[in-house]
């Protein structure tokens, strides 16, 4: 894939925003992706919706994603950690999402399992923040899958009992909640992102 794609404004940008997206993709690159993100719900929810994507592309999880807020009560961590065998049978039936039966039952799982996490350090955001990477150990721009940092969060979460956070998982979520700064030079939103990051006050451990 090219680093960068001309889209229909004539603007430049990563090229897996490929210049036929559909709008709401071009908003998500250009509004979303890359933009430091503090939040536990939002970073619960992007965690999940990662997992969910395996095997399929983002543009279909980015299309459903009203869905699965429907289905996941928000994404709301002490609610979704209560979910039970029924809901887990009704989300299997929920045509809205994708009706993976063991990634249901991850995220449920991850609910669980991100209490605990914010039980020991105050927050989702004080914990995923903590494996920001420093500058020698970033990756080339949009050149990796994966990298030595989402390698350690990955093992760490899974010996905390997560489930689907494999590596190139992790790598996807830190590039989408600006964990690093992945836009491709010359791409518009590069800037940006770089100014927000700037600006971002980390979240730290209580």
């Amino acid at each position: 894939m090219n680093m960068l794609e001309t889209g229909p404004d004539g603007q430049c940008r990563c090229g897996w925003c490929l210049p036929d997206a559909p709008e709401f993709y071009r908003r998500y690159h250009d509004d979303e992706w890359g933009f430091p993100v503090g939040c536990d719900i939002r970073l619960f929810e992007k965690i999940c919706l990662e997992g969910f994507q395996s095997g399929l592309s983002w543009r279909t999880i980015l299309a459903k994603r009203e869905n699965f807020r429907a289905a996941f009560a928000g994404f709301e961590i002490e609610q979704v950690a209560r979910f039970g065998a029924q809901d887990v049978e009704r989300l299997v039936q929920d045509a809205g999402i994708i009706r993976h039966r063991g990634k249901i039952e991850a995220t449920i799982n991850n609910a669980r399992r991100a209490l605990e996490l914010q039980a020991e350090f105050g927050s989702l955001g004080a914990y995923f923040w903590s494996y920001e990477p420093q500058p020698q150990e970033l990756m080339p721009l949009m050149t990796a899958a994966t990298s030595p940092v989402s390698e350690r969060l990955s093992k760490d979460l899974r010996k905390r009992g997560w489930k689907f956070v494999g590596p190139t998982t992790v790598y996807a979520f830190m590039q989408a909640m600006g964990l690093i700064n992945d836009h491709a030079q010359g791409c518009i939103t590069r800037a940006r992102v770089a100014q927000a990051r700037a600006t971002f006050s980390r979240p730290c451990k209580a």
